[in-house]
């Protein structure tokens, strides 16, 4: 019994030495090791290694590309001035990198109140290299599925559904900006709000969970990812609904009607009686003559 008391203390000492820890330490990265090894399948060693590589690509294009204003690291940069020169990109998540390259609003020819759409400077692929590696810098929202943002999976039935709940979602959240058919408007300080109509569904999707220059962030928990989806398909069926008021003057509302109306009918009013009123003098002059 002694001799078994003797031989457990040693073994206590030696489990508390600094040498049994390191070689636990060892033992256990060995061990994780091995088992990453025998899980790892070839294809997910492949696809792992494909993305490291689309990930240093995007570096290089965002070194040439994007840290003039951004930082080397993204991480913003602030002027003399105390002026944002580029925001920092840590945390903004592949979606937004993907909405503001894949539209052309970035690169910026320069800095300004609001980054208007303009053409594509890069690639599909050259974007989405630059979203992998801006997804590294910090978690963020990431890049939608077709599935995300399209109802061609549902019956027309849920399909008509998804549209009208679209319809009250975004009458109460968006016209105040986008106009009740999604025809843009001004907004303060120099931006405006896009004309949304004809948009591709992936770009509004984005936006909602990016909230890109002025515009609020919609995350899943102000809009669940279905109300998007639900949103997306009724701006979808807006360009397939028939103007009922026959001509929309682009749909910009009752300041725009109310302009025309003033312009045009009362113009053309006034213009009228104008006319009616030189005839009736010419022809009491005819008459006084005689």
């Amino acid at each position: 019994m002694r001799i078994l008391n003797l031989t457990a203390g040693r073994l206590s000492r030696h489990r508390r030495g600094p040498i049994a820890g390191a070689l636990l330490l060892l033992l256990g990265l060995v061990t994780a090791g091995g088992l990453w090894t025998a899980v790892m399948t070839p294809a997910s060693a492949e696809k792992t290694q494909d993305l490291a590589s689309q990930v240093e690509e995007g570096r290089k294009l965002f070194l040439v590309g994007c840290s003039t204003c951004h930082g080397t690291n993204g991480e913003g940069i602030t002027t003399d001035r105390g002026n944002n020169l580029g925001p920092s990109l840590v945390g903004v998540g592949a979606a937004a990198v993907d909405f503001q390259v894949g539209t052309g609003r970035m690169p910026m020819a320069q800095p300004g109140a609001q980054a208007p759409r303009k053409e594509v400077a890069y690639s599909e692929e050259e974007t989405a290299a630059l979203a992998a590696f801006v997804a590294t810098l910090g978690p963020g929202p990431a890049i939608p599925d077709e599935s995300d943002y399209s109802i061609e999976g549902l019956d027309s039935a849920a399909q008509e559904a998804a549209i009208v709940r679209g319809g009250q979602l975004f009458l109460t959240n968006c016209t105040a900006c986008h106009n009740f058919e999604g025809s843009g408007g001004a907004m303060p300080r120099g931006g405006y709000a896009p004309k949304i109509r004809g948009v591709e569904p992936k770009y509004i999707y984005e936006a909602l969970l990016t909230g890109p220059q002025t515009m609020p962030t919609f995350s899943n928990g102000n809009l669940t990812p279905d109300e998007k989806r639900d949103v997306i398909a009724y701006l979808g069926s807006l360009d397939d609904a028939a103007a009922i008021g026959g001509f929309t003057m682009g749909g910009l509302g009752p300041v725009a009607e109310g302009l025309f109306a003033w312009v045009v009918g009362i113009g053309a009013l006034v213009g009228f009686a104008v006319w009616i009123a030189a005839h009736t003098t010419r022809s009491n002059k005819k008459k006084v003559e005689a």
